[in-house]
Formats: structure tokens, C-alpha cells, sequence
């Protein structure tokens, strides 16, 4: 049992994976020392908070872990990174014992581990809540430039991997006062939604395959499909517009909310999805999708970047589609997000 803040950190240091090799110091000295990769390095800070990004006991401990690393990963992804080194700041509320926060730090590792990423360093704060903070440094790759969201131009395929409204549904399903009772659905595809929240995969291997095939902009569905496809056509200064019914719903998804408009309407504006939205030049299309298949995901076309008005989204019948999903200063419309916002971005 940790008796001290410095006895945890030493603790939470002994189950992460070792240290990559561009790590010359790692966690115990007053910072870290990271050798240059000679390459272009993307930072991102990303965190989450108990009570607005999980709840407790629903969420189990190493889930927050988990999940506080994904999504800070999540934005390297988004950029066709390499992840290199993360530093987590870790807010400990009294009602959790130190064994109990050592269960965060297991699924923090657990997402370093797979992820190959070094945890070069962090800290321990007392906090009203369970909180963690999370920032990610990657790396550009040979022959593959790290993708912003300023780079869609007209004529562009708009596609999204995967599929979307599983993050959702799957607190629908966390979610203890339900008054309709439990959705039937089979315990796999159960398994499957509540893993969008408990264990989220972020889409590093599509985000480089992306990259390498030329993607002109990227950003992770963070924040609801709608309010980030308005910030890709702000950024850009482009008009987008999609087609509603080829916007890839997951399966279930119908099933927990009631039918087949509600979880299309769901998956246009469910947070936390971490799945890759991107605009590519249409001769590039089907080599990327190809390249992002075998990355072990889908590419799905859903519209096409136009010249009307910069910054509007409609769909195929010209109708606008308005930023629905999650805004931290105004609470979420879709029971679920997160900012995703990097270190330089607002």
C-alpha cells in the first residue's frame, strides 16, 4: 500500500511498459529529456473529469485510465502521427484508496502498452474528483506530412471511418435509471457499444494510412459528426455537405435509442466516437480506403467538399445541418464528447 504521493508515482511508474527509445530520461527527475527524432512532432493535451466524461462506480477505475490516454491519442491519430511519449497528470479525489487509483494506472498501461507509447512522466495532485490529464507528443513520419484541418479543398470525398452513435449508445446503456428497461440486443453487439466508452481504440494505424495516401484534412469525431464537420469547413474556409443516409450507424445503435431515424440522428451527433473524419482528393479515395481496410478499419464516403458558403454543412437536400454534439461551455446535446482540442487550438 502507497503511504505517500512519491511512494504512488513510484508505484504507478512500475506498471507502465518501459521507456521508448527516444527517451533518455524518464519519469523521477524534475522533467523529462526526449532525443529529437529529427522530424516535425505534434503535442496534444486532452483530459477528463468524473461527472462529465464518466461517472463512478459505472465506469470501472481502469476504464478512466484507458480512456484518458485513448483520447488524447485519439488527436495524434487525427493528424496521421506516430505516437512517441505521453505525460499524465493524475487529480486524486480521497474517496479512492491507492490501490484503487493503481487501477487507473493499470489501464493507463494497458493503452501505452498496445499503443507502444512511453508515459516519460507526470504527476499526483490531491482533486475534488477523479480527474486525469493527458498530453501526447507524435511524430511526423517519413514521406507522409502530419494532416491539419485546413487542408480540404473543392471536389474533395468527405468520409469518416467506421462507424458512428456506439459512444452514445453505449452510455444509454451505462446509464442506471433507464424507466423503459433494458434494450434487447445480443450480448455481443452489447459488448461492442459499451467498449466505444470502457476501452476506446484510437484509429492511429487508419490516421497514418490516411496520411500516407494523401488525406488534405483530418480531424477525430470528438465532438458529435456535425460540430466537427463545421470545424473542418471553417478551418478549410470550404462548404460541405454529406448525404444523411450514408453516414455509417453501428450496429445496436437503433436498437438502444428505439429506431432507425433516432440512431441515425444519434450517430450525427454523439461525442467520443474517435473515429476519423477526412477530406480527400477523389482520385486518392479509393487508395486510401484500400490503405485504411488494411489498417483493419472501413472508409466510408458520406459527401464532398463544395464552394458555397465557407464554413456551412447541409445535407443532400441542401438542408443545414447545425453543430450538434458537445460543447463544454454550454453541456452536451448528445449525452456524451469531448473537446479534442490540441495544445494550439481552441
Amino acid at each position: 500500500m502507497a503511504s505517500s504521493e512519491h511512494e504512488l508515482i513510484a508505484k504507478l511508474v512500475e506498471r507502465l511498459p518501459p521507456p521508448g527509445s527516444r527517451v533518455r530520461v524518464a519519469s523521477g527527475d524534475d522533467a523529462a529529456i526526449v532525443e529529437p527524432s529529427g522530424a516535425a512532432t505534434a503535442t496534444s493535451i486532452d483530459a477528463i473529469v468524473e461527472g462529465v466524461h464518466f461517472t463512478l462506480p459505472q465506469f470501472p477505475l481502469a476504464a478512466a485510465g484507458r480512456k484518458a490516454l485513448a483520447a488524447a491519442l485519439s488527436d495524434l491519430a487525427a493528424m496521421g502521427a506516430e505516437p512517441g511519449e505521453a505525460y499524465v497528470a493524475l487529480g486524486a479525489p480521497e474517496h479512492l484508496d491507492p490501490e484503487q487509483l493503481l487501477e487507473v494506472g493499470e489501464g493507463l498501461a494497458e493503452v501505452a502498452e498496445r499503443e507502444q507509447v512511453a508515459v516519460a512522466g507526470g504527476d499526483v495532485t490531491r482533486s475534488p474528483v477523479l480527474m486525469l490529464c493527458v498530453a501526447c507528443v507524435g511524430h511526423e513520419r517519413p514521406g507522409a506530412r502530419l494532416v491539419t484541418r485546413a487542408g480540404a479543398e473543392a471536389g474533395d470525398v468527405v468520409a469518416v471511418t467506421g462507424e458512428l452513435g456506439g459512444a452514445a449508445a453505449a452510455l444509454e446503456l451505462l446509464s442506471a435509471d433507464r424507466a423503459d428497461g433494458e434494450p434487447a440486443i445480443e450480448d455481443e453487439i452489447r459488448g461492442r457499444l459499451l467498449a466505444r466508452q470502457l476501452d476506446p481504440r484510437p484509429r492511429i494505424a487508419a490516421g497514418r494510412a490516411l496520411a500516407a495516401a494523401g488525406a488534405g484534412a483530418m480531424i477525430d469525431v470528438s465532438d458529435g459528426l456535425g460540430a466537427d464537420l463545421g470545424q473542418l469547413a471553417r478551418a478549410s474556409a470550404v462548404a460541405i455537405e454529406i448525404s444523411l443516409e450514408r453516414v455509417p450507424v453501428a450496429e445496436g445503435v437503433a436498437e438502444v435509442v428505439g429506431d432507425e431515424d433516432r440512431g441515425r440522428e444519434l450517430a450525427l451527433a454523439s461525442g467520443e466516437e474517435f473515429e476519423l473524419l477526412t477530406c480527400i482528393p477523389p482520385d486518392r479515395f479509393a487508395d486510401a480506403a484500400a490503405a485504411v481496410e488494411r489498417s483493419g478499419y472501413r472508409l466510408t464516403s458520406i459527401g464532398e467538399v463544395g464552394e458555397g458558403e465557407r464554413g456551412a454543412v447541409s445535407d443532400d437536400a441542401g438542408r443545414r445541418i447545425e453543430a450538434l454534439g458537445f460543447d463544454h461551455m454550454r453541456g452536451s446535446r448528445a449525452g456524451s464528447g469531448d473537446s479534442g482540442d490540441s495544445a494550439d487550438s481552441a
